[in-house]
């Protein structure tokens, strides 16, 4: 059985968008407003910025990226999602075009009212848990009381009935070294109540730049995503091969998607923070069309370079794009992160 952390989108979806230039998702921050302070954040979120976007922008620019094909609105926040004032209108808005919710969101403002209505609207959260000791948790989160509230918020969603067939209940968590030793037991909860782990290594940009002690090395990762390979395969028989930068995926996004950020720009990914444009001078499509950073991302296969071209894996994972840029500034070099790279990052 092949791991069922595999991309929502068909080869042949994917392709199509990649020739076409449409897109398939678009992955969408609200405001750096956060009630939280991860010391890991890449987006330094806390307070929000002067000129963000407008509800009438954000909505405008879910319609856009509908019309260009995207079948799936991931909402980042940017900060946390659930302290932006109209994202229950947001939520309304995508469901009302047809687009499936993914929400990324640090759970600490779950309601049993608002994990219902979740439910109503078809989204998908995913929760931001990072360890499964409330004195890590709070240390990363940087505030006292935060492990205690995403427990309670995946209560109020479980009570409410996820995870359901359709609509999964997954949880994302960093790698870092305060929390790779618990990071097995931690899949394998995880899986045991049918939730879906997101184990991603952590990209050097934002608030985790001041944090070195939160880096963990390539061999590091290597032999935890081996772990965690053996252990899908001997105890819940899901098999993949083990590739950064997250845990049972590969990255194909920047066939497929882009993110508009608080301020409107049109960046690849979050990790990729070139701005390609501005949705408040230009249309969605236009941008991506024209943007030649776009292009190269989108024929990444043969623009690569370095030991990600010549990898035995070349043909199904490009590394993190986003590693790759932070790290090098160069977001065509080879992964950094990877333990495949001759001039990885130094153990």
């Amino acid at each position: 059985m092949k791991n069922n952390l595999s991309c929502k989108f068909s080869p042949e979806d994917i392709e199509d968008a990649k020739q076409t230039g449409r897109l398939l998702s678009m992955e969408l921050e609200l405001s750096r407003a956060c009630n939280l302070r991860c010391i890991y954040c890449y987006a330094d979120s806390g307070t929000a910025l002067d000129a963000e976007l407008s509800l009438s922008e954000i909505l405008d620019a879910v319609d856009q990226a509908v019309e260009l094909g995207a079948r799936r609105i991931i909402v980042l926040g940017g900060g946390e999602p659930l302290v932006y004032p109209d994202i229950l209108a947001i939520l309304r808005h995508i469901h009302r075009r047809g687009a499936a919710i993914d929400l990324f969101t640090n759970g600490t403002r779950i309601t049993a009212e608002l994990a219902k209505e979740f439910m109503a609207l078809g989204v998908s959260p995913v929760i931001k848990m990072n360890s499964m000791r409330e004195e890590v948790q709070d240390v990363l989160a940087d505030k006292p009381g935060t492990f205690a509230k995403i427990r309670q918020g995946l209560h109020h969603l479980r009570d409410a009935g996820y995870p359901a067939p359709e609509l999964p209940l997954g949880v994302q968590t960093v790698i870092c070294r305060q929390n790779l030793s618990e990071l097995p037991t931690m899949w394998a909860w995880i899986r045991d109540q049918g939730m879906v782990p997101y184990f991603e290594t952590i990209t050097l940009q934002g608030r985790a730049r001041h944090y070195p002690e939160l880096l963990v090395g390539p061999e590091e990762i290597r032999s935890l995503f081996q772990t965690l390979a053996d252990l899908d395969k001997t105890r819940f028989g899901m098999e993949w091969d083990p590739r950064p930068p997250v845990a049972g995926l590969t990255c194909n996004r920047h066939f497929y998607t882009c993110t508009i950020t608080v301020h409107g720009d049109v960046v690849p990914c979050p990790g990729v923070d070139i701005a390609v444009g501005n949705i408040r001078t230009a249309r969605l499509a236009e941008i991506l069309h024209q943007s030649p950073v776009i292009r190269d991302l989108r024929n990444i296969r043969e623009t690569i370079k370095g030991a990600c071209k010549t990898c035995e894996f070349h043909h199904s994972c490009y590394g993190c794009r986003g590693m790759a840029y932070q790290h090098t500034g160069d977001y065509l070099a080879a992964d950094p992160l990877c333990w495949r790279n001759p001039e990885r990052i130094n153990s």
